[in-house]
């Protein structure tokens, strides 16, 4: 029977102490058993979700019934192996999610999924990328945050559209790290401490790259990155816009909290849609950033606040910058121009 440990009402004995009453608590939180959270599916279930319910044991989900599974979703739970994956159906299976749990070692048993198109291993404590060689058919790859320092094994996945690999102890962009991944179209490194970089040259069909709050002093490696579409580099230390000479797909370039002082070498980017450059030091003359900024016909959006220019101009920041820009401008600083 399960009791509360402390009174509703307690009652006072004669010399005056408390007498503590145990009733019973309506409300016991009981937790199924890992065994028991699998029995009423079908065997023919083509998709499990269990979620954050303190699963210890893939085994004891007696997943080899499930002979038609096309995705198993297994998000914060407090698995520590995978190995049990062995058991799934190789030729129906493509999407496993174990988000935020406790791995540490990609098992060796992963590979027998060879049809497998989505892979989610975020928020565990990887520490190697390995074992995935055999995966040729996955899309999406996730890795983020976890304790990966080295960007590795990846090139036979010559069908993945979109790796994440933010939040990781990565420190540097090896000459092999992305070969065999021309056809990759995401690469998002945010929270790293990548310093330079370098040796992108393999990722011709890159269209969306983040690699923000890392330790970068330039804007650089870009020049055969010819179908970048957005480059978030916000939270480095860049001092300069450069480097873009060859992007003339860009139509987003994030380049916020870094130490940039000029608005400069965008008037050939005729895609450019959105500038994001608040808290640098720009200060220049709205002169000199309409003279840059004026002839792009598709360009929508500006981001300056925090800098000198908007500082130093408060009262005519907003005016001055629907002067000197072109008619296509739509934003400041999160504000419509018009309406």
């Amino acid at each position: 029977m399960n009791v509360a440990s402390t009174p509703v009402e307690g009652k006072k004995r004669g010399n005056g102490s408390l007498e503590v009453q145990q009733v019973d608590d309506p409300n016991v939180d009981y937790i199924t058993a890992d065994s028991e959270l699998t029995e009423d599916l079908p065997d023919d279930a083509e998709s499990i979700d269990l979620i954050h319910l303190k699963i210890q044991s893939l085994e004891d989900l007696k997943l080899y019934r499930f002979t038609r599974l096309a995705s198993l979703c297994l998000r914060q739970n407090l698995i520590e192996s995978i190995s049990e994956v062995e058991v799934l159906p190789v030729d129906t299976f493509k999407d496993l999610d174990l988000y935020d749990n406790r791995i540490k070692h990609i098992s060796s048993n992963i590979s027998k999924l060879v049809n497998l198109e989505n892979l989610d291993l975020s928020f565990n404590k990887i520490k190697h990328i390995k074992n995935v060689e055999q995966l040729i058919n996955l899309k999406n790859l996730y890795f983020v945050q976890n304790k990966i320092s080295v960007i590795e094994n990846l090139s036979t996945l010559k069908k993945l559209v979109n790796l994440e690999l933010g939040g990781n102890r990565i420190d540097e962009i090896l000459p092999d790290s992305f070969i065999g991944l021309e056809n990759l179209e995401e690469l998002w490194l945010g929270k790293n401490s990548i310093r330079t970089l370098v040796h992108l040259n393999p990722l011709k069909s890159l269209k969306i790259l983040s690699i923000q709050a890392n330790r970068l002093t330039k804007i650089e490696g870009l020049e055969e990155l010819e179908n970048l579409e957005e480059l978030y580099i916000s939270h480095n230390f860049v001092t300069k816009i450069d480097g873009l000479s060859n992007n003339h797909k860009l139509t987003t370039l994030d380049v916020t909290s870094n130490k940039i002082t000029k608005v400069e070498n965008l008037s050939h980017l005729k895609n450019l849609t959105d500038l994001w450059a608040s808290f640098n030091q720009i200060d220049q003359t709205f002169e000199e950033v309409g003279d840059e900024l004026r002839g792009l016909p598709a360009f929508e959006t500006i981001y300056l606040e925090g800098n000198p220019i908007q500082r130093n101009n408060e009262t005519s920041y907003r005016r001055k910058l629907v002067m000197n820009l072109g008619p296509s401008l739509q934003k400041i600083d999160a504000t419509f121009v018009r309406g």
